[in-house]
């Protein structure tokens, strides 16, 4: 991997999301146990679906 792309792979991508008002205050709870943020969370939690996906392990 070149450095071009280490460095691609570390910035940051703003998005705008809506979520539902009980949506987000489950993941609020849910990184408070975790100790993380909810921007936190949310990343961690897409990053875990996207490695289970590459592996094969998507629940279809």
């Amino acid at each position: 991997m070149s450095d071009e792309e280490k460095k691609s792979d570390k910035a940051k991508k703003q998005i705008p999301l809506r979520l539902s008002a009980s949506l987000y205050a489950e993941i609020a709870r849910w990184a408070e146990d975790d100790f993380r943020s909810v921007n936190g969370q949310i990343e961690y939690l897409l990053t875990e679906c996207v490695k289970r996906r590459k592996k094969g392990g998507d629940d279809k």
